[in-house]
């Protein structure tokens, strides 16, 4: 498949209803994107929309994690002038940092940093947050700091919802300074994402702060306490932050991580949205592995015409156009044999060895961590997000375990994973700004054989 060309897709009515539908829902235009000046490379045409030259990375990297690449202005999609004439809620600039990818080879990453208007009244000097987005698609245009830019990405060919732009409008409102990650291949032009891969995700978010600190003109301070924020596909990156930060990170200090809806083991995160309106993450997970992991190719080699079609056009997607195109197919129909992905993995002992790697709960984590989940999510299944806090209160780790427990909203269709992001978003963003404060916080892992 083509990493760096989007072949033209044929109009659907669906998609186009679909996108006038979020245009009058989210009332924001979606602007037109023009290349970024500074890098002599040709921009990348992603679904029509054009990928500016900034993301594409050079040919050489620096030698340390965290370093920046380069930098630049970022304006905001939202934005409102503040009575002190500081734009609110913060001013933005475009990051491009060196980490490391699952390979242990150097890999470009991009993202961005954005310093608040508002002042921190907490004790200590400003903090920063982390921000690890939950799932965007695959294509380069899903990224989320282009989010940032465009909070509505609306045409033919394609439609992305910067969903998470209200969960970093609240960090900043506190007086916290966020650094926002695109993670490996979202964004940045050289490769695919390399969707929910534990390692590439928990690098990302943690060089992310090391580059947030390497940006001149700043008010952060080698005394600012760095916190860890995501849901779904970023509670599962900052669950694995929090593991991996005393050994590929510990220079990075976490005063406090929050990691809701976390995709903390794959086997049964496949079976959940298997047949779901969030399938073609299936094929992001495909696209992703089969790119680092040899032994996962073999799902690649038992899909028929359907599936290896699915495969190249999830590639290129984001969650919008792939909720309308891909909505409730089962694997089945993309294999050979009829079996779905998940019995196919099963199946192959190296395979399934190589997503078990994947499993988060094995280390225990970094300060104190709280996991939330809703006992009703059926993408992002309950039960396994419920089994990490177990992992970690097993290990030892301070954990603070919520169980969100909301009416069934639908099966399946992704409201019983997205309503707990929202009704939990203030609590979650309360008990991360009190760590970011220095307040203590007690493991609550005593309650957990009286919780769901």
């Amino acid at each position: 498949m083509s990493r760096y060309r989007s072949r033209p897709r044929s109009t659907s009515n669906r998609l186009t209803t679909a996108a006038i539908a979020a245009v009058a829902c989210v009332c924001v235009s979606a602007a037109p994107v023009d290349a970024a000046t500074g890098t002599d490379a040709e921009p990348v045409v992603s679904r029509g929309v054009t990928i500016p030259a900034f993301y594409t990375p050079p040919a050489q990297l620096p030698a340390a994690n965290g370093t920046l690449i380069r930098q630049e202005p970022l304006p905001l999609g939202v934005s409102l002038p503040g009575l002190d004439g500081r734009p609110l809620p913060g001013t933005a600039t475009r990051l491009m940092y060196r980490s490391t990818d699952s390979s242990g080879k150097p890999v470009a990453v991009t993202g961005a940093y954005i310093e608040p208007s508002a002042q921190w009244k907490g004790d200590g000097p400003r903090p920063l947050v982390a921000v690890a987005s939950g799932t965007m698609g695959q294509g380069d245009q899903c990224a989320p700091s282009f989010a940032l830019q465009h909070p509505l990405t609306a045409s033919e060919e394609t439609l992305s919802i910067a969903y998470d732009n209200l969960a970093i409008y609240r960090l900043l409102a506190t007086g916290a300074a966020v650094v926002v990650t695109d993670y490996v291949g979202l964004g940045a032009t050289d490769r695919l994402h390399t969707y929910v891969n534990r390692l590439d995700e928990a690098h990302a978010v943690l060089d992310a702060v090391r580059a947030a600190r390497d940006l001149p003109g700043t008010s952060l301070t080698s005394g600012s306490r760095v916190g860890l924020y995501g849901y779904s596909e970023g509670g599962g990156a900052t669950a694995s932050a929090a593991e991996l930060q005393p050994t590929y990170a510990p220079d990075v200090q976490l005063a406090g991580t929050y990691a809701g809806a976390p995709p903390a083991n794959l086997t049964a995160v496949m079976k959940g949205i298997d047949g779901s309106a969030l399938v073609s993450a299936l094929g992001w997970a495909i696209n992703g592995f089969s790119q680092t992991y040899p032994d996962l190719r073999i799902t690649e080699a038992n899909l028929n015409d359907a599936g290896r079609k699915a495969l190249a056009d999830t590639s290129t997607m984001c969650v919008g156009e792939s909720v309308v195109r891909y909505g409730f197919t089962r694997s089945t129909a993309w294999t050979t044999s009829g079996k779905s992905v998940a019995d196919i993995i099963a199946a192959e002992p190296r395979a399934q060895a190589a997503l078990d790697e994947q499993r988060i709960g094995t280390l225990k984590p970094s300060g104190p961590v709280r996991v939330a989940t809703g006992v009703q999510d059926d993408i992002v299944p309950h039960g396994q997000a419920r089994q990490l806090a177990v992992d970690w209160c097993r290990k030892g780790g301070n954990v603070t375990y919520e169980a969100v427990d909301l009416p069934n909203l639908g099966d399946r269709i992704l409201t019983n994973h997205l309503a707990p992001l929202l009704t939990d978003q203030g609590t979650a963003i309360s008990w991360l700004t009190d760590r970011l404060e220095g307040k203590p916080t007690v493991s609550n892992c005593w309650t957990m054989p009286f919780q769901r």
